[in-house]
């Protein structure tokens, strides 16, 4: 069980058992764990807060962002505290949840780790598997739990077709698409094209590691990689898994409105099967919470978890490297 439960006063120690109550489907006998969120773009606005604020497992108890003005916006539309200093937070809560920008993520992640908090991360957790490296040490370091919030695999129908799909064996290749139009050519950019790390790391980094998060568990790790660009921010790669299956996934932020999509279809000896549509994007984050109370309960590391956290950045910043300036 993570040092949250060891830090001063009553009620942090009797989080430690609200965890493992809540995260065994029992009514909590004492109070919930307290979650901070770190981050105040629309990310935290549409998916981050309204998630933690409708958990009935766990307290939203507070906000902190780069933004005083905007963080204070936020914790008064929530009725939660807003906090001056992340350390504070820190101190104050047993989970931290991130909406940032992941090189200002992961030194922040590894200061709240070695608070003895418990870290729900967003992808990608940094963009040098350096970086990625020093959260996922300072998680084992320090005994916590962590999961990264990667859409598909905690948002409802895709979830359970990946598990589905990697119980099946015989695969022989798959196509993976990810275009999305935040910085469309023809029409006005999106709410998320406010994002400096965005438009610097484009396609690749924002949505790459979503293709990647269901590829691999089917497929198996990526034993080999080579990229390309295309037009705008268009990055294709080509892989090659530890099952000997081949894929492939073209990323873009840049698509045409008309062109914009999501798809990924698999080819094997059972046939052809395609990643169904989702939504309920703050119900699948509320689900990424449940899987990291679990894991602090259990001790046992999640599978999308820090560690899968890093091999995705490895990946990204392999294929990165192949890339022209």
């Amino acid at each position: 069980m993570s040092p949250a439960g060891d830090r001063a006063g009553d009620p942090a120690a009797s989080a430690a058992e609200t965890i493992a109550a809540t995260a065994a489907g029992q009514a909590p006998a004492g109070p919930r764990p307290r979650v901070g969120l770190l981050g105040t773009g629309p990310w935290a606005h549409r998916t981050h807060a309204p998630a933690l604020a409708a958990h009935a497992g766990s307290e939203f108890a507070g906000v902190w962002g780069r933004r005083p003005e905007a963080a204070a916006e936020l914790a008064h539309e929530y009725g939660v505290k807003v906090y001056e200093d992340p350390d504070a937070l820190f101190a104050d809560c047993d989970v931290v949840a991130f909406a940032l920008p992941p090189d200002v993520q992961a030194p922040l992640a590894v200061r709240a780790a070695a608070a003895g908090c418990h870290l729900l991360l967003d992808k990608p957790v940094a963009t040098t598997p350096q970086d990625a490296r020093a959260v996922a040490d300072a998680v084992d370091r320090h005994q916590v739990a962590s999961v990264v919030f990667l859409t598909l695999r905690f948002a409802e129908p895709t979830a359970g077709w990946v598990a589905e799909q990697a119980a099946r064996t015989g695969w022989f290749t798959a196509a993976a698409h990810w275009l999305g139009a935040v910085f469309p050519p023809d029409g006005t950019p999106s709410a998320y094209a406010d994002s400096p790390w965005r438009k610097a790391k484009g396609g690749l980094w924002d949505v790459g590691p979503h293709a990647l998060s269901v590829l691999i568990p089917i497929l198996g790790d990526v034993t080999g990689v080579s990229a390309t660009r295309g037009p705008s921010d268009v990055v294709q790669l080509a892989l090659r898994h530890a099952s000997g299956a081949a894929s492939t996934a073209v990323l873009s932020l840049g698509a045409p409105r008309a062109a914009a999509g999501v798809g990924l279809e698999l080819r094997g000896t059972e046939g052809v099967h395609e990643l169904p549509g989702w939504s309920d994007v703050p119900g699948a984050y509320g689900r990424a919470l449940d899987a990291l109370l679990t894991a602090a309960r259990t001790g046992v590391p999640d599978p999308r978890g820090a560690e899968f956290g890093v091999r995705l950045t490895e990946i990204l910043a392999q294929a990165e490297a192949q890339l022209p300036g």
